[in-house]
């Protein structure tokens, strides 16, 4: 199962700068002083931390990835067909097991 990652904490990788002073481009009234105008015009600006890169490119790289290996699923379909899949019945319940306390660790 693919887990969307997209807009988990969308806010808190990102960095946001403001001119100086801390107005934002947008709510500032454009002043008609002329040594205002001849100065360079300031802007809002962006920056993704190296984090929220790097979780970028592992979320391009999954959607590569199909979620269901049909091989493998192929596989145990004809074994199973044939009679040749056999179930270790004490690896399961161990799995089970582990599966159960892994759960409960989370709580």
């Amino acid at each position: 199962m693919a887990i969307d990652i997209k807009h988990v904490n969308t806010g808190t990788n990102n960095r946001i700068s403001t001119p100086a002073g801390g107005k934002n481009a947008a709510t500032t009234a454009p002043q008609s002083n002329a040594a205002n105008n001849s100065s360079a015009a300031k802007t809002d600006s962006v920056s993704i931390t190296s984090q929220a890169q790097q979780l970028q490119s592992v979320q391009s790289k999954l959607n590569d990835i199909p979620e269901v290996d049909s091989k493998k699923v192929e596989e145990i379909k004809a074994a199973i067909a044939e009679g040749r899949y056999k179930i270790d019945a004490e690896k399961l319940a161990s799995n089970i097991e582990q599966f159960e306390n892994e759960l409960n660790e989370l709580s």
